[in-house]
């Protein structure tokens, strides 16, 4: 059956976090690489949510994870002339990712036929002030917050259809990630992979854009992705 609920991952799906905190960091220290500062600040985010998902931590928004994270890396880097204010401006980036060129106009189509709503790892208030930002218009905004779970735990999956009484395969995970979209399949949630190869930048190709037998649908794009569920 078409999938009633489609649900995002955001983070490299709906928006270029890479290309976006590049931007904003070689803007703000100029004299360090901002491609490899970028890639060390977003390699921190699995071990950190891992650290709340083992019971480590207790629950931590993603907004406090990443403030975590980005003073090990200022460190790293020997960063050491930031005030306090930049330092929160900076770790604020996150609520200011660009969409993809394809995001908007594409969400707008698959709005017509599906309930959109998110699926991320990043708490509310970033989410929100991201979907204001970027003009991502969502049906609603659902986060890990909700669940009190980071994906991939099964709650962040079963809770959405739950919120919307459904049985997991009226619902589909869509996502660039493939770990996230086996968890979905795993709860018995339908599941559409998203190609962005520049979703690490230029220079770190992605070698697992291939289509898997498991995936229910493989789309370039959204716009591609609202062709395929309109004729299937």
């Amino acid at each position: 059956m078409k999938p009633r609920v489609l649900a995002f991952d955001v983070f490299g799906t709906v928006v270029d976090w890479h290309g976006s905190i590049t931007a904003e960091v070689a803007s703000l220290i100029p004299e360090i690489d901002a491609i490899s500062f970028t890639s060390s600040w977003r390699s921190g985010y699995k071990p950190a949510m891992a650290r709340v998902r083992s019971g480590e931590l207790g629950w931590t928004r993603i907004d406090d994870l990443h403030r975590i994270i980005l003073d090990q890396v200022l460190k790293e880097f020997s960063i050491d002339r930031l005030t306090e204010s930049q330092k929160r401006h900076l770790n604020l980036v996150w609520h200011r990712l660009h969409p993809w060129p394809d995001t908007v106009s594409g969400l707008t189509l698959l709005k017509q036929d599906h309930t959109i709503v998110t699926l991320s790892n990043g708490n509310l208030g970033l989410l929100a002030n991201m979907a204001k930002k970027a003009g991502l218009p969502w049906d609603l905004i659902l986060s890990a917050e909700v669940f009190r779970h980071y994906k991939p735990d099964p709650e962040t999956y079963l809770g959405v259809c739950n919120i919307f009484d459904l049985e997991p395969n009226e619902v589909m995970l869509v996502a660039s990630h493939k770990d996230d979209l086996q968890a979905a399949h795993a709860c018995g949630l339908q599941t559409a992979f998203i190609e962005r190869p520049l979703e690490f930048g230029p220079k770190q190709a992605r070698n697992d854009l291939h289509r898997e037998t498991w995936t229910d649908y493989h789309a370039t794009d959204f716009l591609d992705l609202a062709k395929q569920l309109k004729t299937r």
